[in-house]
Order: C-alpha cells, then sequence, then structure tokens
C-alpha cells in the first residue's frame, strides 16, 4: 500500500524560524484513519536511513497502546521522507507457542545491505494482564529479539533472541548505535517482572555487538540511581565521532520527589578490547540535570567542526498544557539549551483522561497514563541532504497516526 501524505496534516503544526532551524515540510508516514480497526492506533516510533539513501520508519501498531495484539509494522520511502509505503511484511507475535506482543522496532544497517532490527516482545498468555503491575509494580516477562533483512526492509528473517543475562523487566529504548568500525550497540533497560515482590531496581544498558548482531558482549551499564530513587527513564544515546563514546539523554523521574526533573545528560567513552574474548572500557561523566523540560529526549550531534565537537540538538516531547514536540540545540556540548533557540515542531492538545499533573505524581497512576497520551515518542535523523528528519506519533486516544517533519538545520 502507497499513499502520498498531504502536506497539511489536521494539526497545529506552526511553521516558523528558529535559530538556524526553520521547520520545511511536514506529513503522515502512517495514516491510522486509513486503517482497520486492528492497526488504528500507533506509536513507539523510530527512523533509520539507509546507505542507499532509502528511509524506514517503524513502529507499534494495534488497536490500543500495548495492545494485547501490538506488532511491528515499518514504512518506507524513497523520495527523502516525501510519500511512504506501507510495508507487507507480519512479523511473528508468538514465541515457543506462547502469544506474545511488540514494542517499538529499531533499525540499523550493520553491513551493506543488511539490515537488523531489534524489538521487545511481552509474554500476552494472559490478556488480561496490563503492562504494568500497579501493586509490584513490575512489568510483563519480556525478551529482547533480533531479526535481518537483505531487500530494504521488504521481507525478514525469524527472530533471535538477544542475551540479557541476569536482568528481568527488559524493554528496547531508542535508535541502535553504529560506531564506524561496524560495533553495534542496542541501548535497553531493566526493571522487574510483574510478580516479582522484591524492590524496584532500574537501570539503563546498553550491549555491543562487533559481528554484524550475531554475538553480544556483556551489557554495559549506562545509568543508574545509586539510591534507586531516580530513574534514568528511555534513554536516547547518539555517537559522539570525536571521543569514540556517545551522548545520551534521559526522561527523569524523582521517586521522592514525585515528580519529572528535567532532562538529564551523560558522556561516555567506550574503548573496546581487540583481544577476540570482546569486552570494553567504559568511562562515564556524571549525569547532570539539563533545563529541559519534558520526557524522552531524542538526541543528534551535528558535526560542524567546533571546538566542543558540533552542535547538539535534543528533541523532546513535554506533556504540559499545550503538549509540545520540540527541537531544542546547544551550542556547547549539553551545557546550556537557550529556549529561544528551540523550535516547535508540534502542539498538542491533549484529549486522554489523564490523571496526573506534574506534581505529587502517583507512581502506579502515571503508569496508567502513559498508555494513554496520544502523542510523543521524538526519533531524529540527519539525512543524506543534510536535513534533519524527525517523527512522532499523534492523534486521538483512539485513532494515532505516525507523522514527520522535515527540519532546515
Amino acid at each position: 500500500m502507497s499513499f502520498a501524505p498531504p502536506r497539511a496534516p489536521k494539526l497545529n503544526l506552526p511553521i516558523k524560524k528558529g535559530f538556524f532551524m526553520r521547520l520545511e515540510e511536514t506529513g503522515l508516514v502512517y495514516d491510522a484513519e486509513a486503517q482497520s480497526q486492528s492497526r488504528c492506533v500507533a506509536a513507539f516510533t523510530a527512523l533509520c536511513e539507509l546507505a542507499s539513501g532509502t528511509v524506514l520508519c517503524s513502529f507499534s501498531v494495534g488497536h490500543s497502546k500495548h495492545d494485547v495484539t501490538s506488532t511491528v509494522k515499518i514504512c518506507r520511502s524513497r523520495d527523502g521522507s516525501r510519500t511512504w509505503q506501507v510495508l507487507p511484511f507480519e512479523f511473528r507475535t508468538e514465541l515457543d507457542g506462547v502469544p506474545g506482543s511488540l514494542g517499538a522496532g529499531e533499525i540499523v544497517e550493520v553491513e551493506p545491505g543488511r539490515l537488523a532490527m531489534f524489538t521487545t516482545w511481552f509474554d500476552r498468555s494472559d490478556p488480561e494482564r496490563p503492562l504494568f503491575d500497579p501493586e509490584t509494580e513490575g512489568i510483563l516477562r519480556s525478551k529482547q529479539l533480533v531479526a535481518f533483512s537483505s531487500d530494504e526492509g521488504e521481507t525478514w528473517s525469524d527472530w533471535t533472541e538477544v542475551p540479557t543475562p541476569g536482568l528481568t523487566g527488559c524493554a528496547g529504548t531508542g535508535p541502535v548505535l553504529k560506531w564506524p568500525d561496524g560495533t553495534v550497540g542496542y541501548p535497553f533497560e531493566s526493571y522487574k517482572e510483574f510478580d516479582d515482590p522484591a524492590p524496584s531496581r532500574h537501570a539503563a544498558w546498553l550491549l555491543l555487538s562487533r559481528d554484524g548482531c550475531r554475538t553480544f558482549d556483556e551489557p554495559l551499564l549506562v545509568a543508574q540511581h545509586p539510591e534507586h530513587s531516580v530513574y534514568y527513564w528511555d534513554q536516547r544515546l547518539c555517537l559522539d565521532n570525536k571521543t569514540g563514546g556517545y551522548m545520551g539523554l534521559f526522561w527523569t523521574h524523582d521517586l521522592v520527589a514525585k515528580q519529572d526533573l528535567p532532562v538529564h545528560i551523560r558522556h561516555a567513552d567506550i574503548r573496546l578490547h581487540d583481544d577476540k574474548l570482546g569486552g570494553a572500557d567504559f568511562e562515564a561523566s556524571p549525569i547532570t540535570a539539563t533545563t529541559i523540560p519534558g520526557q524522552i529526549a531524542a538526541p543528534l550531534l551535528l558535526d560542524d567542526g567546533s571546538a566542543d565537537g558540533g552542535r547538539l540538538l535534543a528533541f523532546v516531547v513535554d506533556r504540559d498544557t499545550p503538549g509540545t514536540m520540540k527541537l531544542w540545540q546547544s551550542f556547547d556540548g549539553g551545557r546550556t539549551w537557550p529556549p529561544s533557540d528551540a523550535l516547535v515542531v508540534y502542539t498538542h492538545d491533549e484529549r486522554a483522561a489523564i490523571s496526573q499533573g506534574k506534581d505529587a505524581i502517583d507512581f502506579g497512576e502515571y503508569w496508567e497514563d502513559m498508555a494513554k497520551w496520544s502523542f510523543g515518542h521524538p526519533a531524529i535523523r540527519r539525512l543524506g541532504d543534510g536535513q534533519i528528519l524527525t517523527a512522532f506519533y499523534a492523534g486521538s486516544p483512539q485513532c494515532m497516526s505516525i507523522h514527520w517533519a522535515r527540519i532546515y538545520p
């Protein structure tokens, strides 16, 4: 199925200039209104540009967010994101006879013409169980999976399980990294499983593979609060080619203060061991607060040759009133983020019945709100023509489409 999205969808998308940034074009990757009822809610967006110039956008679809039958769909563009084709391939959601659902799909070109897509599988053997248990504060049993394609996403191999030894309650968190030497890094987070009565322990991790995602090293710890009183949720990482490491942004939630904190940032260097046993040396800066309000924040480093390594962008969902998808920029490595230099890409009127505000957040009810939010999940990539492509989901609680916006940087 193929369609050309309207250039002016029914969104409040202001065409205005930011400092060095300008919103050029907007449209739809996936028009939920044109889909069946079982595929009318799309969320959890991801982007990948291939060496050929083809752009892939993957996302989760179902009757609702975190639906028991949710699966991954992929749309493909061969004209720089202006028109999109929904690829017909259907991913298997049952594993070893156990029914399941799939979360976000994150694609990386591990070798020329060979793609890998990671996703999280959730156990849906009991269809009455929600993703999150408000009593134990655990999530459904999950597995990390990877599949491969050699025809730009047209067809895919069967799933292979990705090992996360000793970790439970795991879920993928954002784009897969790829270093110039071919090393691949899969970011994910761990929590605890649905029936586990033990205290919650959240952590962000990175799995490295240096053989095209055929095998993986032991997980590297990216972020964890020493007292487990602050959660560094939904890490989003981008490569820092100057240092060989990465920059990470975190949706940061304070359990004691019962509120979201500003987006936090961390820089890290990774030096792979040369021996065949794998392993890496890992050095990270302290996690510090930015001045950016919001939740998930997707970073992109624009290499302009400056002393600080380039201009750092952050595409951020902020669920204040009104809700926004905003592109922030820092000219000093993430130390400052002038509000006057930010660009509002999209403004949202949340129509879902949300129970939690900014303060005195009830943790269990906050998780229930997450399943209701009808916009978010920022994705960002720099295309071969130098422009910035962003994607996110937005709509009504019953019908959410995938949107794109091209930005002159």
